[in-house]
């Protein structure tokens, strides 16, 4: 290992990144064709922030490594790569290297397990399903394998095979709570896409039984969110909220849109909506908000609450903060964000909506609305990542309880709010399209452009964040709305819960 490798590796124990991407980037110039030393540098770049200069090291990388193995058909450490890729949302360049990986090496089932993954995330359900099958013919006992086969069946709409393939999956006593976690939840999704309507809740209830098993939710900190939900109810009022409204900001820190509201509520088919407008750009779900309040929390050496810390803050240190916001932004989108309108949807950044409005008055809010019913139905049958919000999707009165602290806070802020904001429904998406989104685009000072009716043929084929991915990728359709009906009995042990919500919003 050369000395710039060993400094940079020894700048990455002490996390400090812009040491280690000094270091590896002279250890790429010392060995510019050495894929270790490319993925060092590109992984560094990534943490740093710049996603698309850390992402070409990357697939530099996997490129030299996949020429490598071509003399041994040892692919691991291309499939590791393409791994890496994926970590970072790089599903075109992960299905590159994949391909490469599975020709070279047709027998390695990690390969097509990870190709049927990156098709899947592209919306390409053909070829993701083709691999995956492949995945699931070199081992054909594997669990997850089956569940991953079904869900692809599912999204290619052959629900009946995806059911008899799950139900079969279950019938293994040995299952590992991962495995009897997903199983059920697919079972239960495909369940209800058969119209067996009394079967789904006891495989969703079966899930949450599970659940709390799951390693990765048992490392989530379960308190977290509605601890600052409540401490940010208590604390920012008006005064807090409004303290720089009157400032006149550098024009190099313009004011996003931010388009907000709970989870399963609409926020990325209106940000599909929006972003097929030539004059916006879309950060979907990224981590600004979230740097800005470990930049703060740094700043004030993580003493006191966020609002705490934002009542200490000078204007110096305001303008510094949205400047680091900016700073972000460009590292990771490049010249993609020159001249248009940066809309920030990052949809549970809810929480942090006080924040926003301190350090952002001037920005517009576009925050999502949908019968609270159908929210907390698809956000309880969805499978998703373990965060310290969505740990609190796993059982049926969990995802109404979190739903209604989520929604208080809203309520308490909503008043108080100084930025412009609207209110927007998911139902008058679906049913009202163009005029809904005519309202939309005139409060963010855009001239309607009848291509955004056509929003998810831009969608298809593109890597997308949130868990309704493929979904978007379709024409508007309104089966979704009122779903609810479905499982009407269901809803006596939450009513407490939901119904002012239900009343408020006008669902009743």
């Amino acid at each position: 290992m050369s000395e710039s490798m060993r400094l940079g590796q020894a700048a990455i124990q002490n996390k400090n990144l812009p040491e280690a991407v000094h270091w590896f980037s002279q250890a790429a110039k010392e060995a510019p064709k050495d894929p270790q030393v490319l993925a060092c540098l590109g992984q560094a770049l990534c943490w740093q922030g710049k996603r698309d200069e850390g992402l070409t090291h990357l697939r530099q990388s996997g490129q030299l490594l996949a020429k490598k193995a071509r003399k041994n058909r040892d692919v691991k450490l291309v499939i590791d790569l393409a791994d890496q890729l994926q970590h970072w949302n790089d599903y075109k360049g992960s299905a590159e290297l994949c391909k490469l990986a599975v020709q070279i090496n047709p027998s390695y089932t990690r390969g097509f397990q990870l190709l049927a993954l990156s098709h899947s995330r592209l919306n390409q359900k053909k070829p993701a399903l083709a691999a995956g099958k492949q995945a699931l013919k070199l081992a054909p006992d594997n669990a997850m394998l089956n569940i991953l086969v079904a869900t692809l069946e599912i999204t290619d709409g052959q629900s009946e095979s995806a059911r008899q393939r799950l139900e079969k999956v279950l019938q293994n006593p040995l299952l590992k709570p991962e495995e009897k976690f997903r199983a059920h939840k697919e079972l239960a999704r495909v369940l209800d896409k058969l119209g067996v309507y009394d079967q789904v809740f006891p495989h969703l209830h079966a899930a949450g039984e599970v659940s709390p098993r799951l390693p990765e939710v048992q490392r989530q900190d379960q308190q977290l969110v509605p601890n600052m939900l409540e401490t940010n109810k208590a604390e920012f009022d008006r005064d807090l909220l409004g303290r720089w409204s009157d400032t006149v900001f550098p024009d190099d820190q313009p004011a996003p849109v931010f388009l907000l509201g709970f989870m399963r509520t609409g926020t990325t088919l209106t940000q599909e909506v929006l972003g097929a407008h030539p004059e916006v750009f879309v950060a979907d779900e990224t981590d600004l908000i979230i740097s800005v309040v470990r930049e703060l929390q740094r700043m004030f050496n993580n003493q006191g609450s966020i609002p705490q810390m934002l009542r200490q803050l000078d204007l110096d240190g305001a303008l510094h903060l949205r400047a680091f916001y900016w700073q972000r932004a460009r590292a990771l989108f490049g010249d993609k964000v020159q001249g248009r309108l940066f809309l920030d949807k990052t949809t549970m950044n809810s929480i942090d909506l006080g924040l926003i409005n301190c350090l952002f008055p001037d920005a517009k809010l576009v925050f999502l609305l949908r019968d609270p019913r159908d929210v907390c139905l698809s956000c309880f049958m969805q499978t998703m990542i373990p965060t310290p919000s969505t740990v609190h999707l796993l059982t049926w009165e969990s995802t109404a309880r979190f739903y209604a602290q989520v929604m208080e806070w809203w309520d308490t802020l909503k008043p108080k709010l100084t930025m412009d904001f609207i209110e927007f429904r998911y139902e008058d998406a679906v049913f009202e399209f163009e005029p809904a989104f005519r309202r939309v685009f005139d409060f963010i000072g855009l001239e309607w452009n009848p291509e955004v009716a056509d929003f998810h043929k831009h969608a298809a084929g593109k890597f997308i964040a949130s868990p309704s991915f493929s979904q978007v990728a379709q024409p508007l359709y309104s089966s979704s709305v009122g779903r609810w009906r479905r499982y009407e009995a269901e809803y006596a042990s939450i009513a407490d819960l939901l119904q002012p919500f239900i009343q408020a919003y006008g669902y009743q």
